[in-house]
């Protein structure tokens, strides 16, 4: 009698974009796949390490697109592992940091299957890092907040303010995920905490040939972004540690932005 296949299940984290970001053993888990389910934000050149056999089904998740609901996702996860497909579940940044994959382990462990994660860079990190900026700094920044700007419908979300104030008493860098469309109310809650000329940088489509950046001040940032007409996928940054950034020197009146 033939030993039926035992089916796996991977998270993998395809990073910011750049498909160079990618890690080996992303790269393994990938090429081992017989079914991987795509996110909307992973660069379709991440797939060209997929087996030719490899069934893809692209799983839209994308804030303030239509998306396709988790529930389905978790089912056609569970469904092809039973059957004995290596299943990679692949994810834009990493899948631990505002993707869902904490969600995700869950419902495949309660259905009795193991899971293996592989961790990609979060946008965050690599959109600081594009700029040539860190986000921690032993003088400006004693260490990161990873927060969404991204409430789920009956959570009120993040306080702003006790944010604000705490991201200046213990000299944090803030790092907002999902922010764009609800920075008006950021700003004003973080302004309660926070000294108006606080840096800030935005960065969209992080890594890739189109990526597009802006540095500004807390004070002028939803302007700032409005001008530029900036949008989601974007990271906001928020602290001095965006003083590193290589452009920072030549905005205009820089040094009286700090003063």
């Amino acid at each position: 009698m033939n030993t039926p296949t035992t089916g796996r299940c991977t998270l993998v984290g395809a990073g910011p974009g750049d498909p160079e970001l990618l890690t080996l053993k992303a790269v393994q888990a990938i090429a081992s796949a017989t079914v991987i389910l795509v996110d909307d934000l992973v660069n379709d050149a991440v797939l060209e390490h997929a087996s030719p056999s490899a069934r893809i089904v692209h799983v839209g998740k994308r804030g303030g697109c239509k998306s396709t609901p988790q529930a389905f996702i978790d089912k056609l996860m569970i469904t092809a592992v039973h059957e004995g497909e290596q299943v990679v579940r692949l994810k834009g940044g990493d899948p631990f940091i505002f993707g869902r994959g904490g969600e995700e382990v869950e419902h495949l462990r309660s259905a009795g299957i193991d899971v293996q994660v592989v961790n990609g860079i979060t946008s965050g990190l690599a959109g600081m890092s594009s700029l040539g900026a860190p986000l921690t700094h032993r003088e400006h920044a004693h260490g990161v907040v990873f927060v969404t700007g991204h409430a789920k419908p009956g959570d009120s979300g993040t306080d702003w303010v006790q944010l604000g104030h705490t991201a200046r008493q213990a000299k944090l860098t803030l790092v907002i995920y999902m922010g764009v469309s609800s920075l008006a109310h950021i700003r004003a809650g973080l302004l309660q905490g926070l000294p108006a000329h606080t840096p800030v940088a935005i960065v969209q489509h992080i890594s890739l040939p189109q990526q597009r950046e802006a540095l500004t001040t807390l004070s002028e940032v939803v302007s700032t972004v409005s001008r530029e007409g900036l949008q989601s996928p974007s990271i906001i940054v928020v602290g001095d540690v965006v003083q590193g950034a290589r452009a920072w020197a030549t905005q205009p009146n820089a040094s009286e932005k700090m003063a």
